[in-house]
C-alpha cells in the first residue's frame, strides 16, 4: 500500500519546482498560465496570484479533460506552461504529477502562496 509520503516523493521527483522569485519573474511571460489549486476558502482567506486560474486539486482531473465537457477548462492545454501554487507546495506537486500522468508536458510547482507574497509577486482577492 502506498503512503502519502510515497505520493509526495513521486511528485517531487518528476514535477520541477521554481523558487518564488523565479516564479514571480515568469508571471509576466507570454503564455504562462498560473493555477492556484487550493480550496476556495483558502483563497478567500489569503488571496491568490493576480490573474491565476482557481482550480481546486480535487477537480484537476475533471477540469483538465476535454471529454468532461461540463467541467473542462480550456486554459489547461497539454503543452501550455502551467505554474501551480498552493499553500506550501505539496498540493501543487501532487496536482502537477496528476497533470503529467494525463499527458501535460510543461508543469511546474511554484510552491506556496506565502512565499509568493514575500517575493513581491502580484496578488488579488
Amino acid at each position: 500500500m502506498k503512503s502519502a509520503k510515497d505520493y509526495m516523493e513521486a511528485a517531487n521527483a518528476t514535477v520541477p519546482k521554481l523558487s518564488a522569485e523565479e516564479a514571480v519573474a515568469k508571471h509576466s511571460t507570454d503564455g504562462a498560465v498560473f493555477v492556484d489549486v487550493r480550496d476556495s476558502s483558502d483563497i478567500a482567506a489569503s488571496g491568490t496570484i493576480a490573474g491565476a486560474h482557481r482550480i481546486p486539486r480535487g477537480m484537476i482531473e475533471f477540469r483538465a479533460d476535454p471529454a468532461v465537457e461540463a467541467l473542462y477548462d480550456p486554459v489547461l492545454q497539454k503543452d501550455a506552461a502551467l505554474y501551480l501554487i498552493c499553500g506550501a507546495g505539496g498540493q501543487a506537486a501532487l496536482a502537477g504529477k496528476t497533470l503529467q500522468d494525463m499527458g501535460f508536458t510543461n508543469v511546474t510547482n511554484i510552491g506556496g502562496f506565502a512565499a509568493w507574497k514575500e517575493a513581491g509577486g502580484p496578488t488579488e482577492s
